[in-house]
């Protein structure tokens, strides 16, 4: 007789547990809060799927801060190539861009998804959507139907529920509670891979709000990254500020403060830039000088004038290498909810090394509602689909230990 499994959040980790539980014969239901399963993922795909990442296994490994450790042997369940294969095999090829980073050769998620949504239902497992979860009811689930409520009995239960970020897409963390009440120890949720306000000001904000910066190295704890971002109202966004988002948020935390470094002009040598600011005719005006000798744009000028109000009258020395290494002061992160994931969530020291929740067992944990964070560029997709099949092995073998 086959045995029941519940799975709670129909995002990556929860649907890849249900294709490998029902590949082992498991009677498998997937339910969601939303009208539809994948919301954060379609949403990830909107601008072309990151699904995982090329570079050097041993280097992709190292992405995940103080889970490393952990997350390793979970990562080898389903590597970077492995995820290539999958979704070959679902009828999307994958290309590798500039930066490493894959991506489907239709730069869409629709169409993985619903590939994939069909091989489930193949497989026998059923989905059942606008269904959220309330929390434990002696030996049975909760949920909150369009038809009322309803109690749910399984042999086993997943949870991957994901974080708080992103809440309209059913990420909402509302489960926070409903475990605390169990025992289980949580780590409170915090952004990741998110935005910083830097309180600019109102002139600043108004003329270059929504532009970009490109051509930048910023400096912080996590070391030195090139690329791009994005000043928004009152502050910065983009990849190059996600790669130092962890650190900052930390350091804010932590003493109070935080300072990102810029070098607003990787290609030249502070030596060089000294050499070609001291041969502008000193008549000329402050930001002509900056234009012929340093190629700042509009955007970097007065982003420099906006962290050192006082720059106009450093002698060349001192200019270029305040240009070298610009302190912009980052003052919070902006709202969860806007992030693109979260750090904290359940203890991974709440779990067994099977994912099961020590304190409640037979119910499982996987996904980003773990504590756990990684940075944008694959990692974070990898690692939910990973332990997924982690979460469904521990499944699996619980199943097999009650039934025996």
């Amino acid at each position: 007789m086959k045995k029941s499994v519940a799975i709670i959040g129909g995002g990556p980790a929860g649907l890849m547990a249900a294709e490998h539980l029902a590949g082992k014969g498991h009677a498998v239901t997937v339910y969601d809060a939303m009208p539809t399963v994948g919301r954060k993922f379609l949403l990830a795909g909107k601008s072309g799927l990151n699904i995982t990442h090329a570079e050097d296994y041993a280097r992709f490994v190292t992405r995940y801060g103080a889970a490393n450790e952990r997350l390793r042997p979970v990562l080898d369940l389903m590597t970077p190539e492995a995820i290539r294969v999958w979704a070959t095999d679902l009828g999307t090829e994958t290309f590798v861009g500039s930066s490493g980073r894959v991506f489907p050769k239709v730069m869409k998620a629709s169409p993985l998804l619903r590939a994939w949504l069909k091989r489930l239902e193949g497989t026998g497992v059923s989905i059942l959507t606008r269904h959220r979860w309330t929390g434990f009811d002696g030996d049975a689930l909760r949920f909150e139907t369009p038809d009322g409520s309803k109690r749910v009995i399984a042999d086993a239960t997943l949870l991957t529920l994901g974080g708080a970020s992103w809440p309209k897409l059913g990420s909402d963390a509302a489960w926070v509670p409903m475990l605390e009440e169990q025992g289980v120890d949580i780590t409170p949720l915090r952004p990741a891979n998110c935005g910083f306000d830097c309180d600019f000001s109102e002139s600043f904000d108004t003329r270059f709000s929504g532009q970009p910066v490109k051509s930048v190295k910023a400096t912080s704890a996590a070391g030195t990254t090139q690329g791009e971002f994005v000043i928004s109202r009152g502050g910065i966004e983009g990849s190059l500020i996600y790669a130092h988002s962890a650190a900052l948020r930390d350091a804010l935390d932590q003493d109070g403060h935080a300072e990102l470094i810029l070098d607003l002009t990787p290609g030249r040598t502070a030596d060089r830039l000294a050499t070609d600011l001291a041969r502008q005719d000193r008549k000329a005006s402050f930001s002509t000088r900056l234009k012929k000798a340093a190629n700042l744009d509009g955007v970097k000028i007065a982003l420099l004038r906006e962290a050192t109000p006082e720059a106009n009258r450093l002698d060349f020395i001192e200019l270029a290498k305040r240009i070298k290494a610009l302190p912009l002061a980052v003052h919070r992160p902006r709202p969860i909810a806007e992030a693109i994931s979260t750090a904290g969530g359940v203890s991974l020291n709440a779990i067994d090394a099977h994912f099961m929740l020590t304190s409640y067992p037979g119910t499982f944990v996987a996904g980003e509602m773990l504590d756990w964070e990684a940075p944008t560029g694959g990692y974070l997709l990898t690692a939910c689909f990973a332990m997924g099949i982690a979460a469904a092995n521990g499944v699996d073998r619980w199943l097999q230990a009650s039934s025996s």
